[in-house]
């Protein structure tokens, strides 16, 4: 740890020798000259490649403390007694857990393994997987997926869900005495989450297969959250619900416009700041700058009315970057600047709802890939995903 912290404390001496050096260089016009924008750059670099490095120790420190735990628990029960804990029943329980990776190893699965599986027979012909695994396979999605660490989570068993949205909302009025109330009613709307189907399948050689060093479940969730991860954060940002969830950024559902930029190829310090307060004041308290990687880049070189650059790197472990001293994330899929491009949301993400169809299916096809001698496995979920309020999201979109 003590290692983070001294590489955290290096980045930001780095970006305080980075800050002086862009303003000691500036013109009367405000711009640097050619070379030294290329020492600019190289250490703005130095500054990003920090802050990765960072990310991989604490990446590793997490790790290392998984791998530390202890591989048994010691018996402190008397033997006449049943273990500690509660009971585990239907999908979670150990018979169900070993007969399901069963069944995914072996083609031919045996009458005891099938009826341990009948609890959790899927309707698509497939087998939902064990609850312990479900957990394993939401918490990697939260490491590959950024936006699952920002919106609210909810489960639900049913293909469709009604949310009532307060509108519009009542007021107060100066009254005479004796005189008449007027009635001032809230309207309600009501916004429908459903549930969009996302599969992927992959290919595992029958060696592997039947090699016992080999660990399936490990690497089946892995590569299965990093698959789904992906493709769901792209949609949580861009989609257009159209078989899909709908993102923030989408034209239809997504979030309010909170600022136009004068230009279609440049952000100024006062439009981030005009975005900053476009934001109700009550949404500002857990608000969060989402952005890509380039944009970032863009943003670091501005300064507000006092003279304080916007971005500043986080110093404590745990504890993100800050635009505004408002934490700061970013994302591939988040669009990046270019004319009549969002590519800047504030807001406070809980408003946005990802509904999640408990039960995540798993498919093993024997005869597909057969004849180069390997197995595919198909994961699919039912997931979606929108703003609930519009107004707790705002948008910089750029000069068209």
């Amino acid at each position: 740890m003590s290692k983070i912290l001294e590489l955290r404390e290096k980045r930001a001496k780095a970006w305080e020798a980075a800050k002086a050096f862009l303003d000691s260089k500036r013109g009367n016009d405000g711009l640097l000259s050619a070379e030294d924008a290329a020492v600019y750059d190289k250490m703005e670099a130095d500054v990003v490649a920090l802050g990765k490095e960072v990310e991989r120790l604490e990446r590793q420190a997490v790790v290392d403390l998984e791998l530390a735990k202890p591989t048994s628990t010691p018996i402190t029960g008397k033997p006449a007694h049943a273990p500690g804990g509660e009971i585990k029943t239907g999908r979670a329980t150990d018979d169900y857990k070993r007969a399901f990776w069963n069944a995914m190893r072996s083609k031919a699965a045996r009458p005891e393994v099938l009826d341990a599986l009948q609890i959790g027979t899927d309707f698509e012909g497939g087998f939902l997987v064990p609850d312990e695994f479900e957990r394993t396979l939401v918490e990697a999605l939260q490491e590959e997926n950024i936006f699952r660490t920002l919106a609210h989570v909810i489960q639900t068993s049913s293909g469709d869900r009604k949310i009532p949205v307060a509108t519009t909302k009542g007021t107060a009025s100066w009254v005479d005495e004796e005189g008449l109330v007027p009635e001032s009613d809230d309207a309600f709307g009501q916004v429908s989450i459903s549930a969009f189907k996302l599969a992927t399948m992959l290919k595992v050689s029958e060696e592997l297969l039947n090699d016992s060093v080999f660990n399936l479940e490990s690497y089946i969730a892995t590569e299965f959250a990093r698959r789904i991860g992906s493709r769901e954060e792209e949609s949580f940002f861009i989609g257009d619900g159209a078989g899909k969830p709908t993102g923030v950024f989408a034209a239809v559902g997504g979030a309010e416009l909170g600022v136009t930029a004068a230009s279609a190829t440049a952000i100024t310090a006062d439009e981030i700041i005009d975005l900053f307060y476009s934001l109700k004041s009550p949404y500002r308290k857990k608000a969060a700058f989402v952005t890509n990687d380039a944009t970032v880049k863009a943003i670091r070189k501005l300064k507000d009315n006092q003279g304080q650059y916007l971005w500043q790197p986080s110093i404590t472990a745990g504890t993100p970057d800050t635009i505004l001293n408002r934490p700061v994330k970013t994302s591939a899929y988040v669009p990046v600047i270019a004319s009549e491009s969002k590519p800047i949301a504030f807001g406070d993400f809980q408003y946005y709802w990802i509904a999640d169809r408990q039960g995540r299916s798993f498919k093993r096809l024997n005869e597909l890939y057969a004849p180069t001698g390997q197995v595919g496995f198909m994961a699919s979920q039912r997931v979606d995903g929108k703003l609930i309020l519009p107004e707790a999201i705002k948008v910089l979109q750029m000069k068209l």
